[in-house]
């Protein structure tokens, strides 16, 4: 058990009677699930000792998307399939802000308020590429990844895309520049007008405001991806904040590590559990909401398949590729029995409303 869990066990029933009113139905899933993940709430796993037939039992895991326990190790395995899918040429991070005034907006209507932002935001990137001035091309690819925090657990939503420094024009692959893919100023201004149309076709009222506002689009060269992938990679399987970041639960406080933007310095933030839990679970997305998508070539329904789109940059990329040693994926390790050391494999499954018994 990890201290968020810790934390979730000891202040979420009390949490819920103080707040469970105003809280959406999500919100409170969230909190029975990492309360009860790994006990015999979800069902019990029986696993069996292949020397000494020992049965050794544990809690089954909630499978919440939200949960620190379920969601750890996921990162790893994220990163390096998407690492495989990275193409020979320069890579760029785009990201797409949502300002001040809107937030609020958004925390009021979160599923059409995400939607229009992953909608118009690669609406944007695709008319822009498509521009003879930058790319030029007739299908862009690129990856986007909803965040939603900041490192204070602040609400602050905004899409990072990975972008390949090209596109697709029929049967010919066309390179962006190397300092950028598509400008970042009439990016900005195309997005926030697709945005303000999606959300008012949604009915929502927005402060008149929206056009007064500076809308961030942050445009960077991030070499080959790796380390681009790297920094998401923490954040696709987290919901905004790690346990190893927790220094201390006391007296009804939480106090947490830190960093501002652009500093190396640790800070130690303190908030009374009750709003450290508030500003976690404001990041708890709405039901099915998928926070990973994927369009034009780099799409898992795209046409063209990225070995041929390797081909079209680099003839003999795939030559060289196949000479090089593969790397083989490192084998999971055994469970060892304690009694015996022998291995211990999985038995059978005891489904919740059969567990007690």
């Amino acid at each position: 058990m990890n201290i968020l869990q810790e934390i979730f066990r000891s202040y979420g029933d009390t949490y819920m009677d103080q707040y469970g009113d105003r809280m959406p139905a999500r919100h409170r899933k969230v909190i029975r699930s990492v309360q009860d993940c790994g006990t015999s709430a979800f069902g019990v796993h029986a696993f069996v000792c292949d020397d000494c037939h020992d049965v050794h039992r544990t809690g089954s895991s909630c499978g919440n998307r939200h949960c620190p326990v379920c969601q750890a190790g996921k990162s790893d395995e994220w990163l390096q399939k998407q690492m495989n899918r990275l193409l020979p040429v320069n890579y760029f991070m785009v990201t797409f802000t949502v300002p001040e005034p809107l937030r609020r907006t958004f925390r009021t209507h979160p599923e059409a308020g995400y939607a229009a932002l992953f909608k118009a935001a690669s609406y944007a990137m695709k008319k822009l590429s498509r521009d003879p001035r930058f790319v030029g091309c007739r299908t862009a690819g690129f990856t986007g990844i909803l965040h939603t925090w900041t490192r204070q657990l602040e609400y602050h939503p905004h899409v990072h895309f990975i972008v390949p420094g090209g596109g697709l024009d029929d049967a010919e692959w066309k390179s962006s520049g190397a300092a950028f893919f598509v400008p970042a100023r009439p990016l900005s201004k195309i997005y926030r007008a697709k945005l303000v149309d999606l959300l008012t076709a949604e009915g929502i009222d927005l402060p008149e405001c929206v056009w007064e506002t500076d809308w961030v689009v942050d445009s960077r060269h991030v070499g080959s991806g790796k380390r681009a992938l790297e920094y998401l990679s923490q954040y696709v399987f987290r919901v905004a904040i790690s346990p190893n970041r927790i220094v201390r639960v006391e007296d009804d406080q939480v106090t947490f590590r830190y960093r501002r933007s652009g500093e190396k310095k640790q800070r130690l933030c303190t908030l009374h559990v009750f709003e450290f839990m508030r500003r976690y679970l404001q990041h708890v997305l709405p039901y099915g909401f998928t926070k990973i998508r994927h369009y034009g070539f780099m799409s898992p329904n795209s046409k063209v398949p990225l070995r041929k789109i390797r081909e079209l940059i680099c003839r003999l990329y795939e030559i060289i590729t196949d000479l090089l040693p593969q790397k083989e994926p490192e084998p999971k390790k055994p469970w060892i029995c304690k009694h015996c050391g022998g291995h211990i494999h999985w038995h059978h499954f005891t489904p919740p409303r059969l567990s007690s018994a």
